[in-house]
């Protein structure tokens, strides 16, 4: 296993780590091909990665 100097890139949720794909339209080019448009995760903005959110701390013992 492979050491890793800091904290390991959260995968984005929203794309699942692929943040760009190719979506056909149907259409051909002259030559053949598919005409593709590309698509990017507006959530990571194309990284695949988050950060972490921040959490509230949550207080210890009850309060009255």
């Amino acid at each position: 296993m492979a050491y890793r100097p800091g904290p390991m890139a959260r995968v984005c949720p929203d794309c699942d780590g692929f943040p760009i794909v190719a979506i056909t339209t149907g259409t051909l080019h002259a030559d053949g091909s598919r005409h593709v448009v590309p698509a990017i995760c507006r959530a990571c903005h194309g990284t695949g990665t988050r950060t972490a959110r921040r959490t509230a701390p949550v207080p210890a013992g009850r309060w009255v």
